[in-house]
């Protein structure tokens, strides 16, 4: 594996930290802000449900899976923006068993 610089590798983990931040927050939102604000958002119905229901049955989970998702095309981007390539790793270490 190349070496990466500090100042580089210090600036790929803030921008990962905020994103994480930010899927932690969606996460919550959809997942207990929902439950806080039931009542208020009771007008409001999904495929017959009321939305604090259809949320708390099948809403949630679909946004953490599309979120895991999200995350997964992010921290591609991110690893290519700063120059770390799985790829290019693998074929440095093919072969090679672990130095310790």
């Amino acid at each position: 594996m190349k070496k990466i610089d500090k100042s580089v590798a210090d600036a790929y983990f803030r921008e990962k930290t905020r994103y994480i931040f930010i899927y932690l927050a969606i996460w919550f939102v959809v997942s207990f802000g929902v439950v806080m604000f039931a009542e208020s958002l009771d007008f409001t119905f999904i495929g017959g449900f009321p939305f604090h229901y259809y949320m708390g049955a099948q809403g949630s989970i679909l946004v953490f899976v599309i979120l895991l998702f999200v995350n997964a095309k992010v921290s591609d981007k991110i690893d290519q923006k700063y120059g770390i390539d799985e790829k290019a790793n693998e074929q440095m270490s093919y072969g090679k068993t672990l130095d310790h």
